[in-house]
């Protein structure tokens, strides 16, 4: 199995999930899009829609108001608030 990304997952009220995932499925403000492991490092907004990774299961899943995302190094860092 290849390398995995590391997912922080935060709120104001703190952190929702941080841990390794294989991919990350991410309401951009374009339109959702996935983060594999060797992603280009970006910083991107984040709108109204549903943070997911795999692997998945239902509780691993977070409905999001706004927010936004930086990928670096192989590592996810979601900054959203819920709704």
């Amino acid at each position: 199995m290849g390398k995995d990304l590391r997912l922080k997952v935060l709120t104001p009220d703190g952190t929702v999930f941080d841990g390794s995932v294989e991919a990350v499925y991410l309401p951009g403000s374009k339109g959702r899009f996935e983060v594999l492991p060797g992603h280009a490092p970006i910083i991107t907004s984040l709108t109204r829609g549903v943070v997911d990774w795999l692997p998945s299961h239902p509780d691993q899943a977070v409905s999001v108001r706004d927010g936004a995302a930086i990928v670096e190094n192989d590592t996810v860092t979601v900054c959203v608030q819920l709704g």
